[in-house]
């Protein structure tokens, strides 16, 4: 490489900035000096917040020994699969690596991969979670006969009702299309199939989710449901009706958490830049900007069970079967999408985020790819 190349690298900081791992510049002390952004989306607190603080008044490791061993700031560590609590944010579950900063004694440099199961970043959709998916997937083929017997019911009624009637068993008609689609899908959990995606209106797919729970047995119960809609976003890459019922499932829930005059629901879209996925399948990374935002104001999901809310019967509810959020997370996973939960302690809101990639993007590099081939 030549110099004039080597002077055009970019610097340091610019390097640091666009890492997807969280990375910490620890002063001797273990006191914050830098934080690049992923360490700043992470710990929820921006740098200026971060800078001059000691890390463990930000985050406590289960294991004290560690931070012994981190203290010892001559030495690298490395560290697998350590739980750690980040005040406001809950439990993580993470690969943490310190190094000593060349030249600069005292000064160690902190890296972390947060492996948390609730984010859905880390195991494969097809792993162990989704064997105890089984179960449903020989209920499936019982719950689509009487599914069979609803949609002609609502055929039959359609013909002698008025204009408002006939709207409602036109949703009743298309909604058990679109669950036994689901059925077909759920009774493939455990395989590694290939889904088939297509640009979708996130919007329409949210306010088809909104006029399905308005028009059911949960019409008159919880609150309502509050739209922050960004409507310049583009379309997302994914299914039409695994988006409805991805946002039905969190709604619902989200609906049925809250209780009281003060109640609140919010379904808010916006463009998140700078999320990334390495996609396991293909080994490229794609972009997920666009996010879908779940929110209520209820108590939250036990501190004990939010580790494994995203896991197969694992539930809050008396009558519940725990497998609601499994079947989200698999959905999302199929569009490519990642699902994640927080609950924020100091405001008293739980949120569910759904990032997706952009419709556009992957097609204009499926077409690169085509002429690159050509």
């Amino acid at each position: 490489m030549s110099q004039g190349t080597r002077a055009a690298l970019p610097e340091a900081h610019r390097q640091l900035a666009s890492l997807p791992h969280a990375v910490l510049l620890l002063e001797p002390g273990q006191t914050i000096a830098s934080a690049n952004p992923a360490a700043e989306q992470f710990l929820g607190q921006s740098l200026r917040r971060l800078a001059g603080r000691r890390l463990d008044t930000i985050l406590t490791l289960a294991d004290p020994r560690l931070l012994e061993r981190i203290d010892d700031v001559e030495t690298p560590v490395s560290a697998r699969e350590i739980v750690i609590a980040i005040k406001d944010r809950g439990t993580r579950r993470i690969d943490i690596n310190a190094a000593p900063v060349l030249d600069w004694p005292g000064w160690q440099l902190l890296t972390i991969h947060d492996n948390t199961p609730t984010d859905a970043f880390g195991a494969d959709s097809g792993g162990p979670d989704n064997a105890a998916l089984r179960g449903p997937e020989i209920m499936a083929h019982e719950i689509k006969n009487p599914l069979a017997g609803i949609r002609g019911a609502a055929q039959l009624l359609a013909r002698n009702v008025d204009e408002r009637g006939r709207a409602l068993t036109e949703l009743i008609t298309s909604e058990v299309d679109r669950i036994a689609t689901l059925i077909d899908r759920m009774q493939r959990l455990s395989r590694k199939t290939a889904p088939e995606v297509e640009p979708c209106n996130l919007h329409e797919a949210a306010r088809r989710a909104i006029d399905v729970l308005l028009a059911g047995s949960l019409a008159d119960k919880g609150p309502r449901i509050e739209e922050e809609f960004d409507p310049s976003l583009p379309a997302v890459l994914g299914s039409p009706d695994a988006l409805v019922q991805v946002m039905i499932n969190l709604l619902s829930n989200a609906r049925e958490a809250c209780a009281g005059n003060e109640a609140r629901v919010v379904i808010r879209t916006r463009f998140a830049s700078g999320l990334q996925l390495h996609a396991t399948d293909s080994g490229r990374s794609v972009r997920l900007p666009i996010e879908l935002r779940v929110s209520d104001n209820g108590p939250g999901v036990p501190p004990s069970m939010r580790e494994h809310i995203f896991e197969p019967f694992v539930t809050t509810k008396k009558s519940g079967q725990g497998l609601g959020l499994p079947l989200v997370r698999k959905l999302v996973r199929d569009m490519n999408g990642r699902i994640s939960h927080e609950r924020d302690e100091s405001t008293g809101w739980t949120h569910f985020r759904v990032h997706l990639p952009l419709a556009r993007e992957i097609k204009v590099r499926s077409t690169q790819r085509k002429k690159v081939g050509a």
